[in-house]
């Protein structure tokens, strides 16, 4: 089949018409494929983003637990009266308090001076740990005397009790029913802790 000048000049605008339809369909491909690759680049760092905010949200929830913890840590330290000078007098009226409870006839204890144990850094401020150890010799009827004793005195509060030692030795022979005489001597030696922090001072 020939095509003459004048079937040419006919094709000619189909043929232009054609040309530019598939010149748009390219920018149009072109154009797609850019959008089709921002909406991929924006997708991946919303992702991203989202990712990101759950990590730092792990973080401020894990935070807050701690915080928590140790709040009621340092609550539980304040209602035990650990925080703070030591309370020498408040001593003496819990040994006093227990030796007449557990009726101990013979108990005697001398408190020596306050030490620093160690300081910790903190925020604001440091926290320091003051240990006064407090020479304890009683007479016991039996060893569950000293057991309630050392109870009595961690449950008095205004220090955290921390016995560093006990001996225990015979002094007598053993009790008969007719006699209740003391016939064990226990001497201890116990940390009277207390702690001060410095940023609740200033």
């Amino acid at each position: 089949m020939t095509f003459t000048r004048e079937d040419l000049k006919k094709l000619a605008a189909p043929l232009l018409i054609s040309l530019a339809l598939v010149a748009c369909g390219f920018v149009l491909i072109k154009l797609a494929a850019n959008s089709v690759r921002e909406a991929s680049q924006q997708l991946a760092a919303a992702k991203a983003e989202r990712t990101l905010n759950a990590e730092r949200l792990a973080r401020i929830a894990e935070e807050e637990r701690e915080v928590k913890a140790k709040l009621d840590v340092y609550q539980q330290l304040k209602q035990l009266r650990v925080l703070g000078e030591e309370r020498r007098l408040e001593w003496a009226d819990a040994i006093a308090r227990i030796r007449t409870q557990r009726e101990l006839l013979d108990l005697r204890y001398r408190v020596e001076r306050q030490q620093l144990l160690t300081s910790v850094p903190g925020k604001p401020a440091r926290v320091d740990f003051y240990a006064s150890t407090m020479q304890v010799n009683l007479a016991l009827l039996h060893e569950e005397d000293l057991l309630r004793f050392l109870a009595d005195l961690r449950a008095s509060g205004n220090a955290y009790y921390s016995v560093k030692k006990c001996l225990v030795a015979r002094t007598g022979p053993t009790a008969s029913s007719a006699t209740l005489v003391p016939r064990l001597r226990a001497d201890c030696s116990i940390d009277l802790i207390t702690i001060i922090d410095r940023a609740a001072k200033s």
